[in-house]
């Protein structure tokens, strides 16, 4: 399989061209014959133009690359090695939604000849890969794993909007069915991951680190959040305890903020999810969430209380929220707890405005409800900065004052303007 791969005798397949599938495909195809799969025929004719749908690649990367966009099955049949990188979100009760790995599934065992492989990407709990996936191919193939063809788990690490930490410079975890898989499958990935790969010791290892790796991330933000929420009591601003504490060499750097996105806010969900359904339920872990997730209410009931406080007509009143996506500098909108903001200050009849140079307005009114303002008014009581995008960083005291009512709040959710905003009421987390 791997001197095929290398002789461009046999093709390597990419099913579901996101951000985490495109670069891996447009990567290993610098090097190989690679199928780029994706069952939206309009983002596959952008990629064959060269646009990435999510805005995080520029043209020249699909320069020097043997690939072919599709979504077409009889194309992807010319395939002997796929790699699944479809979104793994979770619904409205945060129960895992494992449709699209289930139909990417369904795809791959109409697909599947003897010998192939197939490796997945896709964010899921321990177990997923080999108790819901695999039955799935194997029907649909009439094949059996390791007899017929090989499998394999290697989780995907790409950070949107991160121009350091690339594929290629990120160690690859990777896993496989057995011994030959797993070697086979390392192999394949070193072509394109210079930092090297860890080979895991079975599927559901690898599975459980990716689990944790945003589990962890998310437990400490949480407990940045509740930081925050005291030291807001106590009068003291989080920013400067975390640059004073973050002086002693082994303090872990994080801050407090909105957790959304389709990582974060997400994974921990299929972890405790499957620890449920295992007899245990989670107590650490859910509690993180919950802080977390309130989080966007409790930014509104801050705001809201300056308003009231300083407005004599709270139904006139004006915020402007400057960004929307779910981190800096992308426009991807995918569970951001922006969202979970704007909505809570309009419950309370006020009137937001909310602008963002990364994001689509139609897009945010088809999964939110509302868009993004053209005009930005004089006249405001309060301003969010939710997302330190880079074209936010250079704004000053003058401009918050040109768009702000006297005693106007300016709530810093990141602290980009500490010490910085001396006209207008300053608060951040």
């Amino acid at each position: 399989m791997y001197k095929n791969l290398l002789d461009k005798n046999k093709k390597l397949a990419v099913i579901g061209l996101g951000y985490v599938g495109l670069p891996i495909a447009l990567e290993f195809a610098k090097k190989i014959k690679v199928i780029g799969f994706d069952i939206n025929a309009g983002r596959v004719e952008m990629m064959r133009n060269k646009i990435d749908p999510s805005q995080e690649l520029e043209t020249n990367a699909f320069e020097g690359c043997d690939i072919e966009f599709t979504n077409d099955l009889e194309i992807l049949k010319q395939a002997n090695f796929f790699i699944v990188a479809v979104p793994t979100p979770v619904d409205d009760h945060n129960v895992p939604d494992l449709l699209p790995v289930k139909r990417a599934s369904e795809t791959i065992g109409k697909v599947i000849k003897k010998g192939d492989y197939v490796v997945f990407e896709s964010t899921v709990y321990p177990g997923c890969t080999e108790e819901d996936c695999l039955p799935i191919i194997e029907k649909l193939s009439n094949l059996k794993n390791i007899i017929d063809f090989k499998t394999g788990y290697s989780p995907e690490r790409i950070n949107p909007g991160d121009k350091e930490h690339t594929l290629a410079k990120i160690i690859k975890v990777v896993s496989g069915c057995d011994a030959e898989s797993l070697d086979l499958i390392a192999k394949v990935y070193e072509l394109v991951v210079t930092a090297g790969v860890h080979k895991a010791s079975s599927i559901k290892v690898a599975e459980a680190a990716k689990i944790i790796e945003n589990t962890q991330r998310d437990l400490n933000i949480a407990l940045m959040n509740e930081l925050s929420i005291i030291f807001d009591k106590m009068g003291i601003n989080t920013f400067e305890v975390l640059e004073a504490a973050g002086t002693k060499w082994n303090f872990l750097k994080f801050q407090p903020g909105l957790v959304g996105g389709h990582c974060i806010g997400v994974d921990p969900y299929y972890l405790t999810y499957k620890s449920k359904e295992l007899g245990y339920d989670s107590q650490i872990i859910l509690a993180g969430r919950v802080l977390n997730d309130g989080m966007a209410g409790y930014v509104a009931k801050k705001v809201l209380q300056h308003i009231i406080q300083n407005s004599s007509n709270i139904k006139d009143a004006k915020v402007l929220v400057l960004g929307a996506t779910f981190k800096e500098n992308v426009s991807d909108i995918r569970n951001s707890k922006v969202a979970d903001v704007v909505k809570e200050l309009q419950s309370f009849s006020l009137n937001v405005h909310v602008s963002d140079p990364h994001a689509d307005s139609e897009e945010l009114k088809h999964e939110y409800g509302f868009g993004l303002t053209t005009d930005i008014a004089n006249d405001y009581d309060a301003v969010i900065v939710t997302v330190p995008h880079n074209n936010y960083k250079n704004l000053d005291d003058n401009y918050f004052s040109g768009i702000t009512k006297e005693g106007a709040m300016i709530a810093d959710l990141k602290g980009t303007y500490r010490g910085k905003i001396n006209n207008r009421y300053y608060w951040s987390l």
